[in-house]
């Protein structure tokens, strides 16, 4: 319990608290009557006629929808190894670039469009330039974090060919590997004046049976400005692991976990629903996460007890709220963003 905990607080001090400055109005952009941005609008042009993605962009984590029957056992082996160890090795967590990680297409960033160039500026200072001037994808660029991009269009659409990422960055907040051979494709489109879709796809045939990827929605962010987002402490320091806390596991007759099974709902944050559902396999409960997961079927999560109520979960603490009957009546996920409640429904 106390490793667990002391790791969620450290993870919180990797990266800084979003804030950003307010009423700087950008000229030039469409507006509502009341003086709003216009963010359903016609999408801005460039010169040569096609979309112009220039802009300050923000969005949620997209949802990378994983089927686990789809990795390779030595992925499968390394996934689960990552669990094991909360995660800790993430490169974001260890203050280094995420790559080509799906939660990198998240976030605050610039984009800066050229005819030659495009060049995407992340709030954590990490770039990214695509080539725009019809040059091949290099066959064999040297491997480094953020990897080698080329773009071209397709009528309204952006096409980005990338390749060249070390395996040191991960495809997932979730631990999935990649090797050297990753390619990554992705296609925006700039749907209107305030809205950007990017849909993604991994390819690696060392790594997965076949592609696959995600969505990333994100929103124009005009009229203020980014301000950046410093790593100052790094996982490094994190205690701990699974089979620790296993080690510090309490014995709970399985008629109190049975009080325990169920289907516990609420929210993760202000706007993203979270469905936590409990049930009791071999003697240990098991949580099932949907809603802000990003595994097909929901992220599965062993709960180890360490006291009567309070259950450590890969990482998260899970707490159970219950009556003088001792019945759950709800679900405390504790996150390092904060506690998030969720109640019991059946």
């Amino acid at each position: 319990m106390r490793l667990f905990l002391t790791a969620l607080m450290f993870a919180a001090g990797t990266t800084a608290a979003a804030a950003q400055w307010l009423d700087r109005s950008w000229p030039g952009i469409p507006r509502t009557a009341d003086g709003k941005p216009d963010l359903t609008a016609p999408a801005p042009r460039a010169p040569n006629g096609k979309p112009d993605l220039t802009g300050i962009w923000n969005g949620p984590n997209p949802e990378a929808r994983l089927d686990p029957a789809n990795e390779k056992p030595w992925v499968k082996d390394l996934v689960r190894q990552r669990q094991q160890e909360y995660h800790r090795g993430r490169p974001s967590f260890l203050c280094r670039p995420s790559g080509p990680e799906s939660d990198e297409f998240s976030g605050w960033k610039r984009i800066l469009q050229t005819p030659a160039t495009i060049v995407i500026l992340n709030e954590e200072q990490t770039y990214r330039v695509i080539h725009m001037d019809g040059r091949a994808l290099e066959a064999e660029p040297a491997p480094s974090w953020m990897g080698y991009s080329v773009g071209r269009w397709e009528g309204d659409t952006l096409v980005v060919e990338s390749n060249g990422f070390n395996d040191n960055t991960w495809l997932s907040r979730y631990g999935q590997a990649h090797t050297e051979a990753l390619r990554m494709t992705e296609r925006y489109r700039r749907t209107d004046f305030g809205h950007l879709q990017v849909e993604v796809t991994y390819t690696d045939p060392a790594a997965y049976a076949k592609p696959w990827g995600f969505t990333a929605n994100m929103t124009l962010a005009p009229d203020t400005e980014m301000l950046e987002n410093i790593c100052e402490r790094s996982s490094d320091h994190w205690a701990g692991s699974l089979s620790d806390a296993a080690g510090r596991s309490v014995t709970i007759p399985p008629d109190v976990l049975a009080r325990y099974v169920g289907v516990y709902k609420g929210f993760y944050g202000p706007a993203r629903p979270r469905t936590v559902e409990v049930s009791l396999s071999g003697g240990q409960l098991i949580a099932k996460v949907t809603g802000s997961a990003s595994v097909d079927g929901g992220e599965i999560r062993p709960l180890v007890p360490q006291t009567q109520t309070l259950f450590e979960g890969l990482g998260l603490g899970y707490q159970f709220i219950v009556d003088d009957k001792g019945d759950a009546t709800a679900l405390v996920e504790v996150h390092i963003s904060g506690p998030y409640r969720y109640a019991r429904e059946r």
